[in-house]
């Protein structure tokens, strides 16, 4: 029995080694070219990611604040001058997280559809597509919400007949 699990064990552990080692290998297989991650690192400036994702460093940094205001709040004045630092620190950072992003797109999508990416957000219909696509995303999560709420009521509504079927009283 011992030995039946510890054969069992040593085969699942050279499975995962070979798993592990293919997908090491597959994701060497896909590392971008440097030409590919500048052109990504386009897309990710036209898209507005250093915008969008900007504003993290200073939420980290008020957080950290809020914490230890917690603390003691008698040292406000010496955390608000930390604080004050710590966002000229880390509020140039946010470049970080575009060459992020840069990466990840590059690794999601070959330098050429990359190129007719950045080709179509430089074009009039690309422009009004980043203009437009949060106000359809927007919409699109309330339409989604009021969806969901239709759709538990209806759940909630067969359920309980159900259960009432099954001598249930809710």
């Amino acid at each position: 029995m011992i030995r039946r699990l510890s054969t069992r064990y040593a085969t699942i552990a050279l499975v995962a080694i070979a798993v592990l080692g293919t997908a090491k290998l597959a994701v060497q297989a896909q590392t971008p070219s440097p030409n590919a991650i500048l052109v990504a690192k386009q897309i990710v400036e036209i898209k507005g990611i250093k915008d969008l994702f900007g504003p993290i460093a200073r939420g980290v940094v008020e957080k950290a604040k809020a914490t230890l205001l917690q603390t003691n709040y008698m040292w406000s004045k010496d955390i608000d001058e930390i604080t004050a630092n710590l966002h000229k620190d880390y509020d140039s950072r946010s470049s970080e997280i575009v060459d992020a992003v840069a990466q990840i797109y590059a690794s999601h999508f070959t330098e050429a559809e990359l190129k007719t990416l950045l080709t179509f957000y430089k074009s009039p219909v690309g422009q009004k597509m980043l203009t437009e696509e949060p106000k359809v995303t927007d919409e699109s999560m309330v339409d989604a919400a009021k969806w969901a709420d239709n759709l538990s009521g209806d759940v909630m509504a067969k359920m309980r007949v159900e259960m009432k079927k099954r001598g249930h009283d809710l």
